[in-house]
């Protein structure tokens, strides 16, 4: 396999999550399930328990392979909501979407909240903080088999925009992933159960976050899959013009371009367009055979 920079890319054996053991032979589709009155994009639409479970099962009609579902917002000034609040949020929808026999990601950062969703039946926790809250590591290493994603974020949501000083965006990125993931893996969490998130929107500008898409095969050099976030980011915004519920075309886009560069999991809203566009991708898609006669001279 070749890394987005053209060099070849280090090979991955698979991510460990929960019940599931997910080849990731081909890019797949995580949908967004936001059990919150104040996310940045669809806050409050699905707050409702009954509504957030239906969503669950239109997202899995619509092509979703894995669902993260949420209940707090980590958009800039957002309100914090207590723990308990949170459980309140999350765990009806993660009792039903773990009937659903697809993965189910806690997309959280309080330690009690990922004990009670793994409890519930969740596969993976999906921390924007990287378990670095008191007691979020041990919640992990005390379980056998939950996928875990480490994603890269600088401060906090509140003043990360403050934290955008880089000599180097990728390789900071990269270094940044690279150490945590050694960090967790010493504290007795396999490889095989993390993926790594660059944190796009985290703590970066939009050109930081459009060079970190560009020079994306970069970061497979720390060293284990990665999970694209890109869908209705700001930066899509910032370069189309459009406001956050007209940034489909660009999600996709964006979806797409990370997954050419090497993504194995994109983090979605808008499912059956991302889906149906992969499908195409992957069916265009030129075979290791084809891909050496793509610029042979005709005979």
């Amino acid at each position: 396999m070749l890394a987005g920079n053209g060099a070849p890319g280090p090979v991955f054996h698979g991510w460990r999550a929960g019940r599931f053991e997910l080849p990731l032979t081909e890019p797949l589709v995580m949908g967004i399930v936001n059990v919150t009155p104040d996310s940045f994009s669809d806050g409050g639409r699905f707050v409702e328990a009954d509504a957030a479970r239906r969503h669950c099962d239109q997202l899995l009609r619509e092509g979703a392979q894995l669902l993260d579902i949420g209940g707090e917002s980590t958009r800039p000034d957002a309100a914090k909501p207590s723990v308990d609040e949170e459980l309140a949020r999350v765990l009806p929808v993660i009792r039903h979407a773990v009937t659903l026999g697809v993965p189910v990601s806690v997309d959280t950062s309080e330690p009690r909240v990922m004990q009670a969703a793994l409890e519930a039946g969740a596969d993976i926790v999906n921390d924007v903080r990287s378990l670095r809250r008191p007691g979020a590591l041990a919640v992990l290493a005390s379980h056998a088999s939950a996928g875990v994603c480490l994603m890269h974020m600088r401060g906090e949501p509140g003043c990360m925009d403050a934290e955008v000083d880089y000599d180097d965006v990728v390789a900071e990125v990269r270094d940044w992933l690279a150490a945590r993931l050694a960090e967790v893996v010493a504290a007795g969490i396999a490889a095989e159960r993390v993926v790594l998130d660059p944190g796009i929107g985290f703590a970066k500008t939009r050109e930081q976050d459009l060079m970190l898409l560009r020079q994306q095969g970069r970061l497979q050099a720390a060293g284990r899959p990665l999970l694209a976030g890109w869908s209705r980011k700001r930066t899509l915004g910032m370069v189309t013009g459009r406001p956050v519920g007209e940034r489909l075309a660009g999600s996709v886009a964006a979806a797409l371009l990370a997954v050419e560069r090497g993504a194995r999991i994109v983090r979605v809203h808008d499912v059956a367009a991302t889906a149906d566009a992969l499908r195409l991708w992957t069916a265009a898609r030129p075979t290791l055979s084809q891909a050496g006669n793509l610029h042979a001279s005709p005979s």
